[in-house]
């Protein structure tokens, strides 16, 4: 269960404290796409989220890690001018380990943010990296995504009655 416990939650993008990760030494974010940074219909970066990122690329490197196709990332990868990694397939640690090797991080120097504890959270806590969970932001999902949340509600269950992690109970 260790896997699925997020070193900081929040609920949204733009509650997390940034400045905080960069005097922990976090000099890469990993953003999730879908129902991360945008509901999964959208189909090109939001202003909100050029705005953030405009404010986040003068003290990190932003990667987009997301298991959506190369297609579905290049509106965000020219719009938001960022480096993407495309069918990440996480929760399996190849993709973050080959960011670590490309850009030259330490997994210490990595925080990984997403809305979903079996594959973003699940992913970032394999290979050490600072897990971020925020609220999903929209309400539409795929099928995958769908099946994913079922199972993901039997981990919410069992770390509430562990007093580890409760829905909405945000923290840093």
């Amino acid at each position: 269960m260790q896997n699925f416990i997020p070193d900081i939650y929040q609920k949204s993008i733009y509650d997390i404290d940034y400045q905080k990760l960069k005097k922990k030494g976090i000099k890469c974010l990993l953003f999730d796409l879908d129902n991360t940074l945008v509901p999964v219909k959208t189909v090109a970066p939001t202003k909100k989220v050029k705005e953030l990122f405009q404010l986040l690329e003068k003290d990190f490197k932003i990667i987009i890690l997301s298991n959506s196709g190369k297609k579905r990332l290049i509106p965000f990868k020219e719009g938001l001018n960022v480096d993407t990694s495309f069918s990440s397939h996480k929760p399996f640690k190849k993709k973050y380990l080959k960011i670590m090797k490309i850009y030259g991080f330490k997994y210490h120097e990595i925080a990984a943010i997403g809305d979903q504890l079996l594959t973003d959270i699940c992913g970032a806590n394999r290979v050490g990296v600072t897990s971020i969970l925020v609220h999903p932001i929209g309400e539409y999902e795929k099928i995958w995504t769908k099946i994913n949340r079922f199972f993901e509600s039997f981990v919410y269950r069992k770390l509430r009655k562990q007093g580890i992690l409760e829905k909405g109970e945000y923290y840093e």
